[in-house]
C-alpha cells in the first residue's frame, strides 16, 4: 500500500521570540523538543495506518541541555518530566523517523523541517541523516486540491478542519502528533473526495 507520512514538530520559543525571529539575547535557539508522524495510506478508504511521537532532549550549541520556558510549556504541554522520562538525543530521534518513513517523503505544514532538522542539527553540530529532498509542504497539495492561496495563508494545521468543517478526534493545537494529525485527517478527507490522489504525494 501507497503511504504519505505527515510530520510536525515543535520547537523552543519564548514570550516574544517570534517578533524577533529568536534572536534577542535571552531567546533560545528555535531546536525541536519534540516531533509527531503519522503514516496515511494512499489506497481506498486512506486509512491512519501508524503514529509517533517523540521527546526530544534540546541541547544548546555547547552541547547543554535547554530548559524549557515556562511559556512553551503553557503552550505546547511538553514538560520538563517528559524530556526526563522520555527524551531521546536529536540523532536517535531523526534516526527513528527515518527508520518510520521507510524512505517515504515527509510532509508537513509549512517547512518544518528547517527547525527539525536545518537548524536542530546546525546547533547540536550533527550531520543530519535526512536529505532536504524528502520533505514536502502540505500546503502545496492544498493548493493542488484547490483550496485558494488566500485563505491558505491565513490558515494553521489546527484551523483545517473547520475550514474544511470535517469530524475527526478532538486534537491540541501546537502538540507535534496532534497537529501532524489534524493535516492527515484533512488530506484523507480530499483523498476521499478525489480532489487529490495518491501520485500527488510522489
Amino acid at each position: 500500500m501507497g503511504k504519505a507520512l505527515i510530520f510536525d514538530c515543535e520547537f523552543l520559543t519564548a514570550p516574544g521570540s517570534p517578533s524577533r525571529f529568536w534572536c534577542g539575547p535571552y531567546d533560545p535557539d528555535p531546536v525541536v523538543a519534540q516531533i509527531g508522524v503519522t503514516k496515511l495510506g494512499l489506497t481506498d478508504p486512506f486509512p491512519i495506518l501508524d503514529s509517533m511521537r517523540i521527546y526530544v532532549v534540546p541541547k544548546d550549541r555547547n552541547g547543554n541541555r535547554i530548559p524549557l520556558d515556562p511559556f512553551f510549556t503553557k503552550l505546547t504541554g511538553i514538560t520538563e518530566d517528559n524530556l526526563d522520562a522520555d527524551g531521546v538525543s536529536l540523532l536517535a530521534a531523526l534516526k527513528s523517523v527515518e527508520e518510520f518513513a521507510e524512505g517515504a517523503k515527509l510532509w508537513s505544514w509549512g517547512k518544518d523541517e528547517f527547525n527539525m532538522v536545518a537548524i536542530s542539527c546546525y546547533v547540536e553540530g550533527v550531520a543530519p541523516p535526512l536529505p532536504a529532498s524528502q520533505f514536502g509542504n502540505a500546503c502545496d497539495l492544498l493548493l493542488k486540491a484547490g483550496m485558494p492561496y488566500e485563505d491558505l495563508k491565513t490558515t494553521r494545521s489546527n484551523t483545517l478542519k473547520d475550514y474544511y468543517q470535517i469530524d475527526h478526534p478532538d486534537l491540541r493545537g501546537h502538540a507535534a502528533l496532534d497537529d501532524a494529525l489534524s493535516v492527515a485527517y484533512v488530506l484523507q478527507h480530499l483523498l476521499g473526495q478525489e480532489a487529490l490522489v495518491a501520485q500527488d504525494f510522489s
